[in-house]
């Protein structure tokens, strides 16, 4: 502790004050970071006391005004050079950061009356990620993450930040395992949670913390677990938590609020509302963000929420853990592009957002609809079962009899069609990107190359 940043030192302290467990979650990185009270800091106090000059921070000014060029001020439109060329704040614009909280509590009742921690806006939802990876991992740490799972977080957290994932059977019955014969996956009876807090049970023990990655609506199974699964999984962490593991429960809602209710009702809050104060040693981290829920993928806006378990000291727990994470943006990235922040703020003033959202929300139901419908075909059922799916981008088919990754090879080279192998069994399918009329000659291509590799 001698050898911390005294400002790192003194957020350590209001930790281990108001929520000891939440400093031991921790990662030596994260126990060291700070936000510096250097050019920035020194910034915001001359903006709003240097009215004569203000000569501190490093960009070109003319007349009052950000220089921009005019062959970039007139693809803009009518957002200002201020709100489009400048820096944005490291932890991003805040109205960017009260718009996105409103929209929380509206979308998430759960999360009323319960203190949660103002959105940092991060460089999308992989940025975020890595921030968590950053605060809460060091070499060797344990996450627990479905068996069916986006391969990135390879990347992000066993390769970038060497902690050790740990997997458990996302669907009950042998739809979670490779093995097991075509059919299984629709005979399958939804999210598997007992196999998540028995496994859970198994990581805690001997280990002081644990960290669980859950991302809903899933990648690459497209499946949002029912309102009575969301309460198992909570109870689960409880329960353990409550046997002394310190958990943090990293929620990846990338694909929040593309629900369609296939084969029945879904939960339509993310699990983030559910865990948020429910117990000391548990710790809930929400990331989320434009990219998907306004369709503004390449503008690279996310966010990362934090949701203490201690009641009393929340807040004070929020600002410390804020303050690191804008020292991990600063020390990163700098921060997030202004001009993405000003058009996803702007959008969320609009009034008609929420039905753009929900006309586009209709059009990808009406393709999910029709894949469900024309994949569970019983003249496809010799070349793959359907894992269930009611959410999202994706759907999965685990393949019967073929290899996935020769199978996609060949969709490709004899039939032109791209899909995803994401393991040796199973074939991604994301019908987000396939018009409604697509839908059967696409299976139809995929059970004909099925039968053409098992001659």
């Amino acid at each position: 502790m001698s050898r911390l940043n005294p400002i790192a030192q003194s957020l350590n302290e209001q930790l281990e004050k108001a929520a000891p467990e939440v400093l031991g979650m921790l990662s030596e990185y994260g126990r060291r970071l700070y936000f510096p009270k250097g050019i920035i800091s020194q910034t915001a106090e001359a903006k709003q006391k240097a009215t004569r000059f203000n000569a501190t921070i490093g960009i070109a000014t003319e007349e009052g005004s950000p220089m921009i060029l005019p062959s970039i001020a007139g693809q803009i439109g009518d957002v200002s050079a201020q709100d489009a060329v400048t820096y944005a704040p490291p932890p991003g614009r805040p109205g960017l950061r009260d718009a996105w909280r409103e929209k929380l509590l509206a979308e998430n009742p759960s999360l009323g009356g319960k203190h949660f921690g103002q959105p940092i806006v991060t460089n999308a939802i992989t940025h975020g990620l890595a921030l968590a990876g950053e605060l809460f991992l060091d070499p060797g740490d344990v996450m627990l993450l479905p068996d069916k799972l986006w391969g990135n977080y390879r990347l992000t957290f066993e390769i970038h930040h060497g902690a050790e994932i740990h997997t458990f059977p996302f669907y009950k019955g042998a739809a979670g395992a490779d093995a097991g014969a075509a059919g299984a996956a629709t005979e399958a009876g939804g999210m598997d949670t007992e196999a998540f807090a028995t496994r859970l049970g198994e990581l805690a023990e001997g280990r002081e913390k644990v960290v669980v990655l859950l991302n809903f609506p899933n990648n690459p199974t497209g499946y949002m677990p029912t309102e009575a699964e969301g309460d198992a999984l909570a109870a689960a962490l409880e329960a353990q938590a409550k046997k002394g593991t310190k958990l943090v429960v990293m929620c990846d809602d990338a694909y929040f609020g593309l629900f369609y209710h296939l084969g029945g009702q879904s939960m339509t809050e993310s699990l983030f509302g559910k865990l948020t104060a429910l117990h000391p040693n548990l710790l809930a981290v929400k990331l989320d963000g434009a990219t998907k829920e306004l369709f503004v993928w390449g503008l690279r806006c996310g966010f990362i929420t934090f949701g203490p378990g201690r009641v009393g000291s929340a807040a004070e727990v929020c600002e410390a853990l804020d303050a690191k994470t804008r020292g991990a943006i600063r020390g990163g990235i700098s921060n997030v592009p202004q001009l993405s922040q000003t058009l996803v703020e702007r959008a969320l003033q609009n009034p008609e957002l929420q039905k753009e959202r929900d006309e586009k929300c209709e059009t990808l139901r009406v393709r999910a609809e029709r894949v469900y419908e024309v994949a569970n075909r019983d003249e496809y059922k010799n070349s793959w079962s359907v894992y269930p799916f009611n959410s999202g981008y994706f759907m999965l088919v685990k393949v019967d009899g073929v290899d996935a990754e020769q199978l996609r090879v060949h969709l490709l080279d004899e039939h032109q069609v791209g899909l995803i192998a994401t393991s040796g069994t199973d074939i991604r399918v994301a019908f987000s990107c396939l018009d409604a009329n697509d839908v059967e000659p696409l299976f139809e291509a995929l059970h004909t190359a099925i039968g053409e590799l098992k001659g």
